[in-house]
């Protein structure tokens, strides 16, 4: 994916959006993320001579795209997630063009809290959906008219989050909620539409969220783990997301093939299998890859976390930010330390920073006001408000506004206006009230 948008027209842009975010957990949410992402359209730059030459409310508009352009800032890819997304893609690619009856090897996603594993996934699979929709345009006669054993709904992709709860039945219903099929009445019913619904759609790739919600000393867990498994006889990929997956016990019953670089699973035993077909299967396989954060660790790894640094300073629309303002002087190694290289909390500081910035009218981003923000772990809300501490969707990182010792406090600017939005010139004076 590349990390360059267009330019932005001078023309004025619609940039709110009207309801609630696309639930990707809906296939009507899904659709909607698959075509609207990456349409945002940031505000353009604006000198501040050009910004005070606006009528009031002309600045008054300007000011509210630039927020909103802060708090959409593109996703730009790191080195990790190119690995993700490399390996993601060909699995994805290859299973899809797959014609022999055989089990699909399934891919699961691992790291740690707020790394952008789910986001990467997701638009790596909506990518994906993207190319075989125009496939399927290219050749209507294959694939647009009626087929047998499928419906009109065709949904290549299919994304759910395991309940926190997780238990065979939960995860049916997280399933079959996608679809907006009906659940059956009882779990043989309910995992019987499961299987019904993935071939009827057409579904190719089945992305499963959070899965180390699934604590292996429980039974129901091990059941339901024992029901994703079985997926893996129909003709869908399987991606599997979830916070240090090698230490959560679910790879505890397979083994490491290094000759491979797979987990290998025995084969269910029958009886014991909500797939009655599982049994003649030999094998379970996934690999596994790993989306780290970022480390200081040698040159060329601090020198990526520089270059994305860069990549957000071009996203910033302050009037007194400019090149070097996150990647020059203490600022790369401050950003470091308090979010330890974890590209989510790196935007939440950022994001937090730069709406402190506009409102003091300090308009631009200093270690001295980074110092005031305070990122709290316990107040990120995932879906309805819930993630999962015990799983590990919370990083157990020490985040702190302290600054490093020994380092003398930057000098101070002229103490700004009280208000929202009140752009300091050059220096440090309020501009003159509007006319």
């Amino acid at each position: 994916m590349s990390n360059l948008r267009p330019e932005p027209p001078n023309a004025v842009v619609p940039f709110l959006r009207f309801g609630p975010r696309p639930d990707r957990t809906r296939h009507e949410g899904w659709q909607e993320f698959r075509r609207t992402r990456g349409l945002f359209v940031p505000v353009r730059k604006m000198s501040l001579a050009e910004y005070r030459r606006m009528s009031p409310r002309k600045k008054s508009l300007y000011d509210l795209h630039r927020a909103a352009t802060h708090v959409n800032m593109q996703m730009l890819d790191t080195p990790m997630s190119e690995v993700v997304t490399t390996l993601m893609r060909s699995r994805i690619q290859n299973n899809a063009m797959r014609i022999g009856p055989s089990t699909l090897d399934g891919l699961m996603i691992n790291g740690g809290g707020y790394q952008g594993k789910t986001e990467t996934a997701c638009r790596t699979a909506a990518e994906f959906e993207d190319t075989w929709r125009d496939l399927y345009e290219q050749y209507p006669e294959c694939y647009l008219d009626p087929m047998p054993g499928t419906r009109d709904l065709i949904a290549p992709v299919a994304y759910c989050q395991t309940p926190v709860k997780a238990t065979p039945i939960g995860l049916c219903e997280a399933i079959l909620d996608y679809y907006g099929a009906p659940y059956g009445r009882n779990l043989r019913g309910m995992i019987r539409n499961v299987r019904e619904s993935i071939k009827a759609h057409a579904t190719t790739v089945l992305i499963i969220d959070d899965i180390t919600r699934l604590k292996m000393h429980r039974e129901d867990d091990q059941d339901t783990l024992d029901l994703i498994r079985s997926l893996m006889d129909l003709d869908v990929t399987l991606v599997l997301i979830g916070v240090n997956i090698p230490r959560s016990g679910l790879l505890r019953e397979g083994w490491h093939d290094p000759r491979t670089n797979q987990w290998v699973y025995a084969p269910l035993k029958k009886g014991k299998s909500y797939n009655p077909d599982a049994s003649t299967q030999t094998e379970r396989r996934f690999d596994i890859v790993t989306l780290d954060a970022f480390d200081y660790s040698s040159d060329a790894r601090t020198g990526a976390f520089i270059d994305h640094l860069i990549g957000i300073e071009n996203e910033i629309r302050l009037f007194n930010a400019g090149p070097g303002t996150l990647s020059e002087g203490r600022m790369p190694e401050y950003l470091y330390r308090r979010t330890h290289g974890i590209v989510g909390l790196l935007r939440r500081l950022v994001e937090d920073g730069l709406t402190k910035a506009m409102e003091s009218g300090l308009e631009d981003l200093t270690i001295d006001l980074l110092d005031e923000i305070t990122i709290n772990l316990g107040n990120i809300p995932g879906k309805d408000g819930v993630r999962d501490a015990e799983a590990g969707e919370i990083p157990d990182v020490d985040t702190s506004p302290e600054s490093e010792p020994g380092r003398k406090p930057e000098t101070k600017r002229s103490k700004p206006r009280k208000g929202r939005n009140k752009v300091l010139d050059d220096r440090g004076t309020p501009p003159a009230a509007e006319a």
